[in-house]
């Protein structure tokens, strides 16, 4: 139920408790007519020697008749209204009371009055949305709130190491060069994770507070996944990874460069962390219909369904992520959805048979209103 049904709703009360006001007032005025004139033949179809109960009342009352009429039609009026008055405050009551059950998050059901029935089941539909709302809300604190546990731990683990090493270096007087230089060389290891894991936690902190926007311009798309995954060449050699492109030559789109090379970017960088060893990468590019296709396809393990259905969600990490020196702060998928989704396009997952695959769908004619720059 939108604003203009509760606006017709509230109308129809409103006309509903009038109707009702009119018509009561209605049969209270016939009453009293019909008493009137049941005593008026009465009194006129007999003589009357004066000394009668009757005649005197009736008597004193002719007397009175026009400030009696005026007291009973005003007496009547303002009595009907009280009582529906009464009557729409017991509605306004009801919604008071349903209202309050609805910030309170208390679980009885809601009830109305009859003519109430709609407004029930739209605040029936109210809580449901703020009850998925708050578990939607407690959900993502809590994987944040295991993210900054995570994080801390791995801030702590090559800390840990750096110190170690570093004291080693203080406290040996003599020390074989070659010694040194191991030391050395895995104290930056360990120094330059402690930066990947910081840049993670700034990387949280800017996708929260700033929203995205887009800057097009024309670009060389097949050019831009040359050149990326040629700056993965060296994650691709440390797992014996090998990577095949297959994409039109010189395909022209126009899109925000900076921020689609952040989506290629995001999937290459989940398909090597959780590709096989010596195993290879696939990256196809495609138009098709209305839109560009790209899909990147690894072999490993296969994600299981309820994990896959929540991998673009924010700071959601797969526990395998979790167990290594690559886990990221889960928000590279969650990123990469609004970017896409952002150009007017749309972002999927599928995995089975050890094999994990995300495809981009961008449309060929993209329309938005981002800021367009000219080449």
């Amino acid at each position: 139920m939108n604003r203009q049904e509760l606006n017709i709703l509230s109308r129809r009360l409103r006309n509903v408790l009038l109707q009702r006001f009119i018509v009561c007032y209605l049969l209270y005025l016939c009453a009293g007519a019909g008493v009137f004139v049941c005593v008026y033949q009465y009194y006129h179809s007999r003589i009357w020697y004066g000394t009668e109960g009757f005649y005197t009342v009736v008597k004193f009352f002719e007397s009175l008749t026009v400030p009696l009429l005026l007291l009973y039609v005003t007496g009547g009026a303002l009595g009907m209204g009280a009582f529906f008055l009464r009557r729409a405050c017991r509605y306004l009551d009801e919604f008071l009371s349903a209202s309050e059950s609805l910030i309170s998050g208390a679980e009885r059901e809601i009830v109305f009055s009859a003519e109430l029935e709609p407004m029930a089941l739209y605040l029936d539909t109210v809580r449901d949305k703020i009850r998925e709302s708050q578990r939607a809300a407690r959900e993502a604190e809590q994987r944040k709130n295991d993210l900054v546990v995570y994080l801390a731990h791995d801030l702590k683990t090559p800390l840990t190491s750096v110190i170690g090493y570093l004291t080693l270096l203080s406290e040996e007087e003599e020390i074989s060069p070659a010694l040194q230089k191991k030391y050395i060389g895995v104290s930056l290891e360990k120094a330059l994770r402690l930066e990947e894991l910081i840049n993670e936690f700034f990387e949280i902190t800017r996708f929260s507070l700033t929203h995205l926007t887009l800057e097009l311009s024309e670009i060389n798309l097949t050019r831009m996944l040359e050149q990326t995954i040629f700056e993965f060449q060296p994650m691709f050699a440390d797992k014996g990874l090998t990577c095949e492109l297959d994409a039109p030559a010189d395909y022209m789109y126009l899109c925000d460069p900076d921020k689609l090379q952040r989506v290629f970017d995001n999937l290459l960088r989940n398909a090597v962390s959780y590709c096989y060893a010596d195993t290879a990468i696939h990256i196809a590019l495609a138009p098709r219909e209305e839109f560009l296709v790209l899909s990147v396809q690894n072999a490993g393990h296969t994600i299981p369904p309820e994990k896959l259905g929540r991998i673009f969600e924010q700071f959601f990490r797969l526990d395998a992520a979790r167990s290594t020196g690559s886990g990221g702060a889960g928000l590279g998928l969650a990123i990469a959805k609004e970017i896409v989704e952002l150009h007017g396009g749309t972002i999927s997952a599928q995995s089975e048979h050890d094999r994990i695959e995300f495809t981009v769908k961008l449309p060929l004619h993209p329309e938005t209103e981002a800021t367009l720059i000219k080449s």
